[in-house]
């Protein structure tokens, strides 16, 4: 597969799990774009390789990693939505959904990625180890205390579907 044919087919995927580990949409497209521009010279060696797509992944959380290190680029908390959707509200799921992502975008990035990762990427815990340079343990024990914080938060909030959500143990 060439390069200009990888990017047709998993550019889109791979900005949107950008999206989801930086919360904004320009950062993550400028994110996407900084990974692929550094994967087009070496991309002869990236696609003999068994998978390619968690080898991007890996530099694609890399780069935020070292983003987010930088100190001009910490990002600026905002404060909390007071407005609740009414439950009779046909935007009450979608705005259930959006205030569940905000909740997971507050989580401390290497947890955040994790369930990015396991829930909307769908990758087991090698895959995740492998792309977060950890052990399976380590991704379990993200997992755990992000969910474990999820519930906390969803349960101090009175949502509706608090039970539901906190229980499933999903994100979204």
């Amino acid at each position: 597969m060439t390069f200009e044919e990888y990017v047709l087919s998993r550019g889109p995927a791979l900005v949107r799990l950008a999206r989801l580990l930086v919360s904004d949409d320009h950062r993550a497209e400028d994110l996407v774009q900084d990974v692929l521009a550094k994967a087009y010279p070496k991309w002869s060696r990236i696609s003999r390789i068994d998978h390619p797509d968690r080898y991007l992944r890996r530099m694609l959380v890399n780069a935020r990693n070292s983003w987010l290190r930088r100190r001009v680029n910490h990002e600026v908390a905002v404060s909390d939505v007071v407005d609740r959707a009414r439950a009779d509200d046909v935007g009450g799921a979608a705005a259930e959904r959006d205030a569940m992502w905000r909740l997971v975008a507050g989580l401390p990035p290497r947890q955040r990625a994790v369930l990015v990762l396991r829930f909307y990427e769908d990758l087991d815990d090698v895959a995740i180890a492998e792309i977060l340079g950890c052990s399976t343990v380590t991704v379990r024990t993200h997992a755990m205390r992000a969910l474990s914080s999820l519930r906390d938060r969803v349960g101090d909030a009175g949502w509706p579907a608090a039970q539901s959500v906190a229980h499933r143990g999903c994100p979204t």
